[in-house]
């Protein structure tokens, strides 16, 4: 399976609703993050979303991996993308690109960058999808879990997880 590397965005909505341990299951070991998310998550935490912790937590405990823009490719691509994409959406998709990763975001205009170069994507309804079809949690959950991250201001295109396993 690929690696995949999640926008803040992404992660956030998990750990916010309390539910990152289904990022952990599906993709333990393959999951990875740049400095420039990390700075992010590290914005929200001091900006009093305790919650955002367990994404530093599972860093130090090593299931999901913190990466920096390494290549001249990277760094390149990365400095194109930012001048219209954050930080942390560009310094993703570049290393996604170089690095033949999936790009979880759920940003419409890094999608759409992301879609201009070939980068492979999901989101955070794909991964409550495929964490019901993998049989990781159950419709119902993923609904539950769905409602909690729009609660805490996730902007879902679906209001509900309508597939059977």
């Amino acid at each position: 399976m690929p690696e995949i590397i999640f926008d803040n965005c992404v992660l956030s909505n998990f750990a916010l609703s309390d539910s990152l341990n289904i990022i952990k299951r599906l993709y333990a070991n393959r999951s990875f993050i740049t400095d420039f998310v990390m700075a992010e998550n590290i914005k929200g935490i001091l900006k009093g979303y305790k919650e955002l912790s367990k994404i530093k937590e599972a860093i130090k405990n090593g299931w999901l991996k913190e990466v920096t823009l390494k290549t001249v490719e990277e760094k390149t691509f990365f400095e194109g993308l930012s001048v219209s994409l954050g930080f942390g959406e560009a310094s993703s998709i570049a290393v996604a690109k170089a690095r033949s990763f999936v790009f979880a975001c759920d940003d419409k205009a890094a999608r759409k960058e992301a879609v201009l170069f070939g980068v492979r994507l999901t989101g955070t309804v794909g991964i409550l999808i495929k964490a019901v079809r993998k049989r990781i949690i159950d419709r119902d959950k993923a609904n539950e879990i769905l409602h909690r991250m729009i609660i805490h201001g996730f902007y879902s295109p679906v209001n509900s997880i309508d597939i059977d396993a």
